[in-house]
């Protein structure tokens, strides 16, 4: 596995035990939420994980940004795909997205490597 994406993921799960072992009902419930919004539903979890993918660069949001970027890649996504939902996310907001674009493209090619 990657470096980036390997440290990446020890962060999330390790800072993730911490939150949720704080046992706050209202941030449980929200972890929860946000599990159950991806799921399968009226529209399939990976058309879902892109859509979050698109928020994520629009608000600008590298961690966000990566979680999506990993779950859109175990999902399949082609690189095609991804760059059509890049594109998308830079119409929608603006060229200040393109760093964080770069950094995206950076993190697909580390998830590629694995």
């Amino acid at each position: 596995m990657s470096k980036s994406v390997q440290e990446f993921n020890e962060y999330r799960q390790k800072m993730n035990e911490k939150i949720l072992g704080a046992d706050n009902l209202v941030l449980k419930r929200l972890f929860n939420l946000d599990t159950q919004t991806y799921s399968e539903g009226a529209l399939p979890s990976k058309t879902k994980e892109m859509l979050g993918l698109v928020a994520s660069l629009v608000l600008r949001c590298d961690d966000c940004v990566k979680y999506h970027l990993e779950k859109c890649h175990q999902m399949e996504v082609s690189t095609a795909e991804m760059f059509e939902i890049l594109a998308v996310a830079n119409i929608v907001g603006g060229t200040i997205v393109i760093p964080h674009t770069r950094r995206a493209v950076e993190f697909w090619e580390a998830l590629s490597e694995i």
